[in-house]
């Protein structure tokens, strides 16, 4: 599956800036719009009653973030904040509308993307459960590649995501290397056996 293209949702909007460590927005607050991100990365996160955080993804320029609060018009349930130099275009209801009655396509994409998002926070309640390089796996099979086949993240995002160091990250995706399910390489990673990767989650 290759990354979708949501750029008519930017054309002629005005563009949010936010600056590393500024909010985006915070959870259990009202989901009024979501957002587009145009360039930059952002983390997505939850935080606890006691303070402590945890990294749900981290997402970048051409995705999506808070859509699903949006939709369901319930409090948000995570927090996002801006992780480099972020460049957004924020979407209310009534600009969706106006981008799908223009292009209904659009529409079957977003509910696409959104199941993914759901098996993938879904993946963060029982992974707790794998060991590292099971959940490294999963989370590599989670990610949507480049037209070139890229995927877009380095070892200190893999392991936020997944709660493993950047270390036993490097270590496992070099093990996967010699397997020949991955390719890695300076500022490169790249999945080549993903059939491999779901046989390896699969055993137990």
């Amino acid at each position: 599956m290759l990354r979708n293209n949501w750029t008519p949702l930017a054309d002629g909007q005005p563009i949010l800036h936010k600056q590393p460590g500024q909010l985006i927005y915070l959870q259990d607050t009202r989901a009024d719009c979501f957002y587009y991100i145009v360039s930059g990365t952002v983390k997505c996160f939850i935080s606890s009653p006691e303070g402590e955080e945890r990294i749900l993804t981290l997402p970048h320029a051409g995705e999506l973030i808070g859509e699903a609060s949006f939709f369901d018009q319930q409090p948000r349930v995570s927090s996002a904040m801006a992780v480099t130099k972020c460049a957004l275009v924020s979407v209310d209801r009534q600009r969706l509308e106006q981008v799908f009655s223009a292009r209904p396509g659009l529409a079957i994409a977003m509910l696409e993307d959104l199941a993914r998002r759901v098996r993938l926070l879904s993946s963060h309640v029982d992974g707790e459960f794998l060991q590292a390089d099971k959940r490294i796996a999963r989370h590599l099979l989670s990610l949507i590649p480049e037209a070139d086949g890229r995927l877009r993240c380095t070892h200190e995002e893999i392991g936020a995501s997944v709660g493993v160091s950047r270390v036993t990250v490097s270590r496992v995706l070099g093990e996967f290397d010699k397997r020949g399910w991955v390719q890695t390489g300076y500022k490169l990673l790249r999945l080549l056996d993903r059939q491999a990767l779901e046989r390896f989650l699969q055993d137990s």
